[in-house]
């Protein structure tokens, strides 16, 4: 789910606050009404039943109360509260998300203590809406749901690939330290075969020379050859690799091999699924015009951001993203401007991502982001600045409905000399 990060005035005399606060098996409700009157904390279940209870009892307070208009609200906690918002919907409801910050902070300051119950924290939520802190909340449906879903997958099984990966180099550095040296990437194809054929250095010289370079060329298709199979089989061959345990350490090396080769497949498949839904977004052709923007980060963009439609500017979208700025001056100290970092994560990766592509020396952006340097901006700092304004981009050409052109200025330049 998503946000529309900006303060929102949607209680008047005729709303009923209602909030939960989420849990994985008991949600816990609060309902208010503007004149103070409140049912107090009650638990239900996070099941059809519970849910439907939970909706007779707000319309038996709303009819008791005589109120026209219903806000729930809820903290941002994962994927429990996704069930409780996908069934109210489609109820006469507006639904705003609370940002746990804030509940924390109001809550110390209200009770001057930092004790946290089911009991106390959807009263805290409630106040939060009053004060006008709640965040619209946007639900993605149809394919921009999908490539969420496919996005986080694929993140997931990155992040589970790069594991196993290290488990496999530890190993490869005791049986074989110097296969690392000549095989650079042990996720290449090249070197995922010769581990899964003959992991140990005795295995590698056994084989032979003539049959080590018939496998690396089959592996790379033809881009590893002789010499590389030379320099591996000269390391084998001298390897100061440790002997004992090595069987053992050999199954494993075989597993985890062929446990990466499964994770690539996966990838694969998400990428490819990320392709035929991207396809289905009218928007994805104004975000993939801009050279440095593939499939994968196209995909994520669209799945984390959902509608773009529904932010009217771009700062509401930058703080989504978390790439808002903020300060801390006092007096005559001047603070230094910092990024938020309280919207998506992922969506900041994917666009820090988008900047190093976009800042190369022959990317769309390695202008501004030189002149950055030149100012003696850091790296990091400057590469921040870029997804700031490739985000602001990106927004403007899915708002405008077309797509990104290079050194528009010069060309428009031309069209008027014309």
């Amino acid at each position: 789910m998503k946000t529309k990060a900006r303060k929102i005035g949607i209680v008047n005399h005729k709303t009923l606050i209602v909030t939960v606060d989420i849990g994985k098996k008991i949600q816990h409700g609060y309902f208010r009404s503007p004149t103070g009157r409140e049912v107090k904390p009650f638990a239900f279940s996070n099941s059809r039943k519970g849910f439907e209870q939970f909706w007779a009892r707000i319309l038996q307070f709303k009819t008791h109360e005589h109120l026209a208009d219903i806000v729930v609200g809820f903290e941002s906690s994962g994927p429990y509260a996704e069930p409780l918002f996908h069934f109210l919907m489609n109820k006469p409801v507006r639904l705003v998300q609370i940002n746990p910050l804030h509940t924390k902070r109001l809550k110390e300051l209200t009770g001057n203590s930092p004790n946290k119950t089911d009991r106390k924290d959807p009263r805290v939520i409630a106040d939060v809406i009053s004060l006008g802190h709640a965040l619209t909340l946007v639900v993605p449906q149809g394919p921009a749901a999908e490539l969420r879903r496919l996005t986080q997958a694929r993140e997931r099984a990155i992040k589970t690939r790069t594991a196993i990966v290290n488990r496999l180099e530890h190993l490869i550095f005791v049986m074989f330290p110097e296969f690392t040296t000549v095989m650079k990437t042990l996720t290449s194809k090249s070197a995922l075969c010769v581990l899964k054929r003959c992991p140990t250095p005795d295995g590698i010289v056994r084989v032979g020379l003539e049959s080590l370079v018939i496998l690396l060329k089959e592996a790379s298709r033809g881009r590893v050859g002789q010499h590389r199979a030379e320099r591996l089989f000269g390391a084998a061959e001298n390897s100061i690799g440790i002997g004992e345990g090595k069987e053992s350490m050999v199954v494993e090396i075989k597993h985890l091999v062929n446990t990466i080769e499964h994770q690539n497949r996966f990838i694969d498949i998400v990428e490819e699924q990320m392709a035929s839904y991207l396809g289905q977004i009218p928007c994805s052709g104004n975000i993939l015009s801009i050279r440095g923007i593939g499939l994968v980060i196209a995909s994520g963009l669209i799945g984390e951001i959902g509608d773009f439609g529904a932010f009217k500017t771009i700062p509401e979208v930058m703080k989504l993203a978390g790439l808002d700025l903020y300060e801390i001056s006092s007096g005559r100290h001047k603070g230094q401007r910092h990024i938020s970092k309280r919207g998506r994560s992922l969506l900041r990766k994917l666009l820090f991502f988008a900047a190093i592509n976009v800042v190369r020396s022959d990317g769309i952006m390695h202008t501004p982001y030189k002149r950055m340097l030149d100012r003696g901006m850091p790296k990091t700092k400057a590469l921040v600045a870029i997804c700031r304004k490739l985000l602001a981009v990106i927004f403007a050409l899915v708002r405008d409905h077309t797509e990104y052109v290079a050194d528009y200025g010069q060309l428009a330049h031309m069209q008027l000399a014309a």
